[in-house]
């Protein structure tokens, strides 16, 4: 059982296994300070946790780095998958996910809305034509898709998600909602009808890119300003970008509020 920093405890943990931007961090080709920073936490790769559960492990995304983020973590089985969105840096480690169903025995079940399975059939059109039933098991991707929707909660490994809407520019995207716990990635504006899925947070996790705005993804100053309005026992910041070193940042948060990076483990 984990601590959390109030003190308290929980059998539910949540790693970050990835908390860097769509380039990760170094970025290529740049000698900037937080590029080639000797703080370990500087060092951060495309966005995605890892939800643990007594019934068994859930990933959200699926990272170009998935199967090095998984091995760093030392993390054996994933019983399912989530999608926030189908853009390159949440979605593109998914072939890796092709050994997953020898350690469950069977097809991996991946939560997606419907325009995120059409992009998924598209880009892996090799894990599900017509030759794919005549490939051995291993060699690719086998899933089963659940289509979700925002605002309707399903059922996984024991435990009742609420997935909710999100905006990320032009874009749109899903939160997901877990007991106390929220993961808000890739999001410049919180719709409406979505608040309410903020409400009573034990931990809030929030896209914050850089100190300056950006058209599709939340400042520190906006990120700061949405945990103020949630009030969230503590708030987590991710989808950072090389603009924020980790050590001068977080010294800059008000209380409560810390940067998130790679491996940092949470119970919830």
């Amino acid at each position: 059982m984990l601590t959390n920093i109030d003190g308290t405890e929980g059998t539910h943990r949540l790693i970050f296994l990835g908390t860097g931007t769509s380039t990760g961090v170094p970025a290529f080709g740049c000698d900037c300070p937080v590029c080639t920073s000797a703080d370990p936490r500087d060092n951060r790769t495309r966005p995605s946790v890892l939800l643990q559960f007594p019934k068994g492990n859930a990933i959200i995304d699926t990272t170009p780095e998935m199967r090095l983020q998984l091995l760093r973590e030392k993390i054996n089985k994933v019983h399912a998958i989530l999608f926030t969105h189908h853009h390159a840096d949440h979605l593109f480690g998914l072939d890796d996910a092709r050994l997953f169903p020898r350690a469950i025995g069977g097809p991996v079940p991946i939560f997606c809305e419907a325009e995120t399975e059409r992009v998924i059939r598209t880009v892996f059109h090799y894990a599900f034509d017509e030759h794919a039933q005549g490939i051995p098991q291993g060699g690719v991707p086998r899933v089963l898709f659940q289509t979700i929707e925002p605002n309707r909660p399903f059922q996984l490994l024991g435990e009742t998600v609420v997935p909710f809407r999100l905006d990320h520019g032009r874009f749109q995207v899903l939160g997901f909602r877990v007991r106390g716990l929220a993961y808000c990635t890739d999001v410049n504006r919180i719709p409406e009808a979505s608040w309410r899925f903020l409400e009573g947070l034990d931990t809030l996790v929030l896209d914050s890119l850089r100190p300056t705005s950006h058209p599709t993804h939340f400042s520190v100053a906006e990120a700061l300003q949405v945990i103020e309005k949630v009030r969230p026992k503590r708030a987590y910041l991710t989808h950072l970008s090389h603009l924020l070193g980790h050590e001068l940042t977080e010294s800059t948060l008000p209380e409560g509020v810390r940067l998130a990076y790679d491996g940092l483990t949470l119970s919830f």
